[in-house]
């Protein structure tokens, strides 16, 4: 190659390289007040770092727990964005070729999730696209060039990044295609699942970090879940429950047996004591859990002793506990576990089939706890993020806060149509100064979300939108988009029952008001033999009752067409429209 040919080439290699740089945009995590770092608690108070506990407990933690906290077990970002390639990067501060019974991909890599705007979900993997460094500190890089959005192009995908569970992340950058949209999310504001646990709870030993069991568990009933497992030092010290006990959770999770079997009759004085800690802050359920192993007991008849021995101390414990009157305390037996012979990569840590039976295990004891969360078979709980003039997760995470904190008179659930008429929290409206007029100075949050579905509100149910308030009116109007969905009549109208039994369960005290779907262009019919069935089916009494306002938004001809005059597009009201069904719900929010 002639020397003015190697110069042309380098110099075009360097511009390819720089366009390439150019045409990336980097996002921090951490560059905002509150960090987008999903499955801690005290996030806000822990601030710019990756770690799982704040700097206050430093000197009131076991030394090795405080050490372990800097590790960003169960950790994960969000973030969504039409951009069809990924780069991560980012730096950790430990050597995690020390841990032999760990693949660098889950000690030290990331693992990428995502969610379709129909809340389907995806792992994505990325073909050996990854470059760990020669040394530690070195930047690691993980690159994801060719992602294919499979339904709604225009909204992208929604992500979760799971961090390495058994390293220290000091920098951490996400980059996206300069001409794509991006914004990080938080989680879920609703109360966690805590899980305080050993090296299992931790992360060791699935092939990546996505396939722990607390990422497992996570993603299947997407409830947040707080991972507090600490390797070798789960040894249920006082000082450790009373940083548990500071979480608000919605249920706490107690497995430290793997590392506290050998401790004897303390087994059962500390955990009578870190019980009764976690019970004086909250009477949510908790959870005891024996240790798993190991699975080769016939051939290691002694180790399977030693941890049977420390188990039956743990349940001593459980049982002194309930006869002291405590309640909503639960059990899960190594049985109840049942890993097989195949689940374990060295006769302590689980491996990937390890990891999902412990998974399976804790879903169908957590159904257990929570029987108030059993899913619909015909509408099971779903997320969504299919509008594209609102993000619907800081949306739910919006009115969980409102809710909490206004003490809501009235409550108006629904879709688009309800989203679309005005008030709090603000999106786009349609119907802004009706809304104003109608409701005035009385507390109102609209839970209304554009292109919900009777599945999501479920969702939204179940994850935390109904708690805090005790108001005196909800307004529940769903279906159309179910009815648009192909969904059948008798289907649908058994989803608006269902849901309205679920209401009237977490609100007893209110009065709910059933709104019969209102008609829609080209679909008068189809809905008023929904809204039919819908009557035929709903058990009304002193505190339900079914509103019909199909006449305030029809034409008087008897034709039961809508009126076109009231409507932007034949299905969402105008001011006007909005206007008629405020006159028509009147009498009903006295």
């Amino acid at each position: 190659m002639s020397c003015l040919r190697f110069k042309l080439f380098f110099f075009s290699l360097f511009v390819s390289v720089v366009l390439s740089f150019a045409q990336t945009v980097w996002y921090n995590p951490l560059s905002c007040d509150t960090p987008y770092v999903c499955g801690r608690a005290w996030n806000a108070e822990i601030g710019k770092n990756f770690s799982r506990i704040p700097d206050r407990f430093q000197n009131k933690l076991p030394a090795a727990v405080w050490g372990l906290s800097k590790n960003s077990a169960g950790l994960s970002i969000r973030f969504c964005t039409t951009s069809r390639r990924l780069s991560i990067k980012y730096t950790l501060s430990i050597d995690g070729s020390l841990y032999r019974n760990m693949t660098p991909l889950n000690h030290s890599g990331i693992d990428l999730y995502a969610m379709d705007a129909d809340g389907n979900q995806y792992w994505i993997g990325n073909r050996l696209q990854y470059h760990f460094g020669k040394l530690p500190t070195d930047t690691i890089t993980f690159d994801f060039p060719e992602i294919s959005i499979p339904c709604f192009e225009n909204r992208g995908l929604e992500y979760e990044l799971f961090l390495p569970p058994y390293n220290t992340v000091t920098f951490l950058s996400i980059g996206v295609s300069a001409n794509s949209d991006f914004r990080f999310c938080h989680e879920s504001a609703e109360r966690p699942i805590v899980v305080y646990g050993s090296s299992i709870t931790q992360g060791a030993s699935p092939s990546r970090s996505g396939l722990m069991w607390t990422n497992i568990l996570q993603r299947e009933m997407d409830y947040p879940v707080i991972n507090l497992g600490f390797s070798g030092s789960a040894l249920m010290e006082p000082a450790v429950f009373d940083a548990i006990g500071e979480i608000n959770a919605r249920a706490f999770i107690l497995d430290p047996m793997p590392n506290s079997y050998s401790l004897g009759d303390e087994i059962i004085n500390r955990a009578i004591i870190g019980v009764k800690k976690l019970r004086e802050k909250s009477d949510v359920p908790i959870l005891l859990v024996e240790s798993a192993g190991p699975v080769d007991s016939v051939l290691n008849a002694k180790t399977f002793r030693a941890y049977r021995e420390g188990d039956a101390k743990f349940h001593q414990a459980y049982l002194q506990l309930k006869s002291q009157g405590l309640k909503n305390l639960f059990y899960m037996s190594f049985k109840d576990i049942g890993l097989t012979k195949d689940a374990m990569i060295d006769g302590i840590h689980p491996n990937d089939i390890g990891n999902l039976e412990y998974a399976e295990a804790y879903e169908k004891k957590i159904k257990e706890m929570f029987p108030e969360d059993m899913a619909n078979k015909r509408y099971p709980p779903l997320r969504q993020r299919r509008d594209g003039v609102y993000e619907w997760l800081p949306r739910h995470n919006e009115v969980i806060r409102l809710n909490h904190t206004t003490n809501p008179e009235i409550l108006m659930i629904g879709n688009s149509i309800t989203h679309f008429w005005g008030g709090k929290p603000y999106s786009n409206n349609y119907g802004g100064n009706t809304w104003n007029k109608f409701f005035g100075k009385r507390r109102v949050i609209n839970m209304g979300f554009g292109w919900d579905r009777i599945e999501n509100v479920f969702w939204r149910i179940f994850h935390g939108e109904l708690e805090g308030c005790h108001p005196k009116h909800i307004c529940l109007l769903i279906g159309v988009n179910n009815i648009s969905h192909n969904d059948s009549e008798e289907d649908v109208s058994d989803g608006v029952v269902a849901l309205a039994k679920l209401i009237r369960e977490r609100q007893p005290q209110a009065k709910l008001h059933v709104i019969k779907i209102y008609p829609a262009k080209n679909k008068e019919d189809i809905i008023n033999r929904t809204n039919n069935l819908i009557a035929q089916k709903l058990v009304r009494d002193d505190h339900t009752d079914l509103v019909d306002l199909t006449s305030f938004l029809t034409l008087h001809d008897g034709s039961g067409r809508i009126d076109e005059s009231l409507f932007r597009e034949g299905l969402h009201p105008n001011e006007k429209g909005y206007a008629e069904i405020a006159r028509g719900l009147k009498k009903y929010l006295k």
